[in-house]
């Protein structure tokens, strides 16, 4: 059973959420919160596996809703809800921790299978969508120099993890990996944990941003 908090400032928005969650034996909705500063004390409280949330609410917004949630350092994962792919606000939200982020006009299935996908560690964002979002992600937001600690993250890789971690940085799926080094998807999986450990990295996008944070990723990058 994964546990869901609905962060949305329209009533009607929680209501159709709600009503979508309860209807799959899978999902349960354990509370309902109008903006961000609720958001915060109720996740601190309810410590939800999943918590879906809005972006522009009045107060606080979701992006520093986010930022709080992730510090907390408690076991939920923020899944973003966004009205516009590929904007500022998702670029903003991915760097205060989320795991990624859906459309609110996002079809049922593909939102309960983003709320599965987060909720045991993985990135909402497909694959194959990865690589587009970080192309607009790197444009809007320049990268931070990598600084002592990014560097002592890169030195714990073996050559063939930092080999994964292009890869990842480069929105490849893990079929395409294997592919490419000639390795089992199950190999890979392995490699890809390994790389999101050792990188204190809570899923494949906050890598992916990692990669482009210290260079071995770039815009359009082949």
């Amino acid at each position: 059973m994964t546990t869901v908090l609905v962060v949305d400032d329209q009533p009607l928005q929680r209501f159709g959420f709600r009503l979508l969650l309860d209807s799959v034996p899978e999902t349960e909705v354990v509370g309902e919160a109008a903006h961000g500063a609720q958001a915060v004390r109720m996740a601190a409280e309810m410590r939800p596996d999943v918590v879906l949330m809005d972006v522009r609410m009045p107060g606080m917004d979701g992006i520093e809703a986010t930022r709080r949630i992730v510090a907390a350092g408690e076991r939920s994962r923020v899944l973003v809800l966004t009205t516009f792919d590929l904007d500022e606000y998702v670029h903003a939200a991915l760097r205060a921790g989320a795991s990624g982020f859906l459309l609110k006009d996002a079809r049922p299935e593909e939102l309960l299978a983003g709320i599965r996908a987060v909720a045991v560690g993985d990135a909402v964002i497909a694959p194959a969508l990865t690589r587009r979002l970080l192309d607009e992600f790197a444009q809007y937001v320049p990268p931070h120099p990598a600084g002592a600690a990014a560097d002592r993250r890169l030195d714990s890789l073996t050559e063939r993890e930092r080999e994964i971690l292009v890869a990842i940085g480069k929105g490849w799926t893990n079929g395409e990996i294997a592919a490419r080094f000639v390795l089992s998807e199950s190999t890979v999986k392995t490699h890809v944990g390994r790389v999101l450990a050792k990188l204190g990295a809570r899923d494949r996008v906050q890598a992916v941003i990692f990669a482009y944070d210290v260079g071995l990723a770039r815009p359009n990058a082949g």
